[in-house]
């Protein structure tokens, strides 16, 4: 959410954002809605005042009949009140759905485009496998390797339904083990947050009204949120801040729940789209400064970005185009992981800043040196999901006689440096 002020200050780039996001938004329609607004609070308040001078006036009146007309011009001035405050209730709730569907302006390096097809590459990373034999994809090494059933799955959920088996759980552990010890050695606060969360969560981090379709609604009327970005950002909601303990930084590990309802027929086979799952996830809340909150975002894409070359699987980073940013990001990272089998990179990780976008619908403030009150800053980005890693970590490292050597960073987790077929334990 953006500042009214600023809004009716800079209609042309609210408009050019929401052009360049491919958004429909009218902001000539807020505008209209905002001078109503205006007005009958104005007029509202008016009223309102007559109303306690006329209540003073028959307790001061002289006698009865002075008492009376008093009386009558009271409930002449309470009828119009009333009026005027039912539309303006009405008038608020247009006011409000508009302010919830305004853009982020994006910043100035974000490339122009409509999907994820425009996004730019800015990096790349990692030699890609050359194998001498036919390699397979991940769904097969894993199926015949214990490591998943899908078939079952399908049973049990139903569409992008799995269960991860034997060595791909002890997998997942040893990856979250090691992802656990990597980024909290980046100064961040682990946190287990609920993912069962209020409505008003979803709203605040941005994620509402525009995705209700991708997410899961209980029938008491929370949800299942699709990342710990969405709990984590309701930490401090309506809390003012110390400013010394900013920046906030947070490492939420949480299940994931994401209906992917506008990606049917898309990503079908295997692991790489699915209904449920489990990821770390950065979160930072800074300070009120874009330079600030640019460096902020670097790092916690270089950390991701770290941590898959420290696995040694080759990877390309993004700038996502226009197109590709939701309603509230200024700026997007995605970065990619090498998939032999399919010959191309897929998503592994998404990294966003939001100046006070979130922060301002969730009341996040802090105080500045001043003392004066602002709205913190935020940003986030993956920093790994599972099992979508596990789809280029093991087409990346399989063996021609079936096996999967292990990156060395997970041997210490996994306690072996092969899955599949004579391992070699580690001491």
């Amino acid at each position: 959410m953006l500042d009214i002020k600023f809004i009716r200050d800079n209609k042309d780039l609210i408009a050019a954002a929401a052009k360049k996001k491919l958004i429909k938004f009218n902001v000539e329609e807020l505008i209209s809605a905002d001078d109503k607004r205006r007005l009958l609070m104005t007029s509202t308040e008016k009223r309102r005042a007559e109303q306690n001078a006329t209540s003073d006036k028959i307790t001061k009146a002289a006698n009865p009949e002075e008492r009376a007309g008093f009386i009558t011009a009271m409930k002449i001035v309470k009828a119009d009140l009333e009026k005027e405050e039912t539309e303006l209730k009405e008038v608020m709730t247009t006011w409000q759905n508009l302010m919830l569907q305004v853009p982020n302006i994006p910043d100035m390096s974000v490339p122009d485009g409509q999907t994820d097809a425009d996004n730019k590459e800015v990096k790349v990373w990692g030699e890609k496998p050359s194998f001498a034999f036919e390699p397979k994809d991940h769904v097969e090494i894993m199926t015949k390797l214990g490591m998943v059933d899908f078939e079952r799955g399908s049973k049990v959920h139903g569409f992008r339904g799995y269960f991860l088996t034997g060595d791909g759980v002890r997998l997942c552990f040893a990856i979250w083990n090691y992802a656990l010890e990597f980024f909290s050695a980046k100064n961040f606060t682990p946190v287990l947050p609920p993912i069962v969360v209020r409505k008003i969560n979803l709203f605040g981090s941005g994620y509402l009204p525009q995705g209700e379709e991708d997410l899961y609604k209980t029938q008491d009327g929370d949800y299942l949120a699709g990342t710990a970005e969405v709990p984590i950002m309701g930490f401090h909601a309506d809390e003012v801040l110390p400013t010394a303990e900013l920046p906030k930084r947070y490492l939420g590990f949480s299940p994931c729940y994401r209906r992917e309802a506008g990606a049917h027929g898309k990503d079908i086979r295997g692991l790489i789209r699915v209904n449920e799952f489990y990821k770390f996830e950065q979160v930072i809340l800074c300070e009120a400064n874009h330079e600030t909150t640019v460096k902020y975002h670097e790092e916690v894409n270089r950390n991701t970005e770290e941590f898959i070359e420290s696995l040694g699987i080759p990877y390309h980073t993004v700038a996502n185009c226009g197109g590709d940013l939701g309603l509230g990001q200024v700026k997007k990272y995605d970065i990619e992981l090498w998939v032999p089998k399919e010959g191309k990179y897929r998503e592994i990780s998404s990294a966003s800043y939001f100046h006070d976008f979130q922060c301002r619908r969730l009341n996040i403030r802090y105080k500045d040196a001043e003392g004066k009150l602002k709205y913190a800053y935020s940003l986030n980005s993956t920093a790994i999901p599972t099992p979508r890693i596990l789809v280029s970590l093991i087409e990346n490292f399989q063996q021609a006689d079936g096996t999967i050597k292990l990156p060395a960073p997970l041997v210490k987790y996994f306690g072996q440096e092969t899955i599949g077929g004579q391992s070699s334990l580690t001491k």
